[in-house]
Parts: C-alpha cells; sequence; structure tokens
C-alpha cells in the first residue's frame, strides 16, 4: 500500500475473451487489488477487443462497463480505451478514470491502416493529444498506433508520466519495446504500457524509469513499481536536455 503523496505504477497484462462481461470482471480484480493511488494501465480495447462483427453490442456494453469502471476506481487512476458510438459513428476512446470520476476522455488520433482500422472508427485530431495534470503529475497518453508519430512525442514533452494502452502486433515486437523505451529516455520520464495477452499480440506489459531501465510483467497480470518524482528530477538535472 502506498501513503499520502506516495503513487505505484501498475501495468496490466491479459487475454481479451469473446466474452465481454468476463473480461470486465479480470479488469475490475486487478483494479481492485492494485495499491491505494495507483496509475492503472490496461491494454487497448481490452474489454472487446476489435469485434467489427458486433459493434453496437460493443458499444452497449462500454456504456455500461464506464459506469462500473467509475465505482472501482475510488482510490486510483485508470487508463483505458473503449469502443464507443456517438451519432452513428464509431470510436476508439481513451477514458481516464480518476478517485471515483471520469476526468478525460478522447478519442484515437491515428488508426491504424494497415489493420484496416480506418475503415470502423472516426479518427480525432491530433489537438485532443495533450497533457493533463494528476495531483501534480503530468500524464500523457499515446494509444497504441500513435506511438509512432514524433509529433505527438513534441506535443507531450514535459510529462512526468506517459502511458500507452496497446494491441500491439507480435511481429512488430522489437518496434514496440524500442519506441516506449526511446519515449522514456527522450522525455526523462516514466513510461507505462500495456499491450493484450492475445496470441496476436507482443503480450509485452511493463514499466520504463526516466533512466530508461526496462521491467516487463512477464507472467504477471499485474507488475507494480514505485514512481519516484526525484528520480525524474535527478535525470533532468544530470542530463539537462531542457526539459523543465
Amino acid at each position: 500500500m502506498t501513503s499520502k503523496g506516495e503513487y505505484t505504477l501498475c501495468s496490466l497484462s491479459f487475454e481479451t475473451t469473446s466474452n465481454y462481461e468476463q473480461n470486465l470482471q479480470k479488469l475490475l480484480e486487478l483494479i481492485d487489488n492494485a495499491p491505494k493511488n495507483s496509475f492503472v494501465v490496461a491494454p487497448e480495447v481490452c474489454l472487446s477487443g476489435f469485434d467489427y462483427e458486433n459493434m453496437q453490442e460493443v458499444c452497449n456494453f462500454s456504456s455500461y462497463a464506464t459506469e462500473v469502471i467509475v465505482e472501482h476506481s475510488k482510490d486510483k487512476t485508470v487508463f483505458l480505451t473503449l469502443i464507443e458510438c456517438k451519432a452513428e459513428k464509431i470510436y476508439n476512446k481513451l477514458k481516464v478514470f480518476h478517485k471515483g470520476e471520469l476526468i478525460h476522455q478522447r478519442s484515437k488520433a491515428k488508426l491504424f491502416t494497415f489493420g484496416g482500422e480506418h475503415h470502423h472508427f472516426e479518427q480525432e485530431s491530433d489537438a485532443k493529444v495533450e497533457i493533463i495534470e494528476i495531483e501534480g503529475i503530468k500524464v500523457g497518453v499515446l494509444i497504441c498506433f500513435e506511438l509512432r508519430f514524433k509529433d505527438l512525442w513534441k506535443k507531450l514533452e514535459g510529462c512526468d508520466l506517459i502511458v500507452v494502452p496497446a494491441w500491439w502486433g507480435k511481429a512488430r515486437e522489437d518496434h514496440f519495446k524500442t519506441l516506449t523505451k526511446a519515449l522514456a529516455i527522450i522525455n526523462q520520464c516514466y513510461v507505462v504500457m500495456s499491450d493484450s495477452k492475445n496470441e496476436e499480440c507482443t503480450q509485452i506489459s511493463g514499466v520504463v524509469t526516466p533512466q530508461g531501465k526496462e521491467s516487463y510483467n512477464g507472467n504477471k497480470p499485474c507488475l507494480c513499481q514505485e514512481y519516484k518524482t526525484k528520480e525524474i528530477a535527478l535525470m533532468r538535472r544530470y542530463m539537462d536536455v531542457g526539459i523543465g
């Protein structure tokens, strides 16, 4: 458990099945078991996967799941994406829950056209990718494919923490590890990534420190690591590249 003023970074790793309710219960179990004051990062669309054949059902479930997750975020912060419908359009939407409230949401700004996402989702403007502040911690989010765009990295310069919920293809495993590590090093911040445990994905979840030290979940459904403000300050003072 953490005391006031201390935080824990938690990267989740689990398989998404065809049973939405089962996926939700697994997520809630992991959220509930995470320490107080945790930043909990779940894989992209972890409650449904990209179930294109049943999009209306997915959207209906997402509305229900949002209400339930709010109740389970009373003493922590949770990051994930859900598929939602609005005005007959469908979005892959980031949601940030903090201490019993939905405090931030935006839709994916870079759709993975190689995988056909643009045939199913509406794309958000890059302008929506921004730094949000949570209890004095500057936080940014890159949703899966967004990780590849240097312009989005620039928008998140100065973050203390960047989270990456992902459904990243196994064939590009080295890219995922390299980009998340480089992001932590260049921005001198913590990066928490969470990729799906499904067979087609890298199954890589973990934490990279401001010094570039990597820790991965392996077979653990939840990897927890202490967030240390001092480590960010020390790295930025030791190697001053203009990030304040």
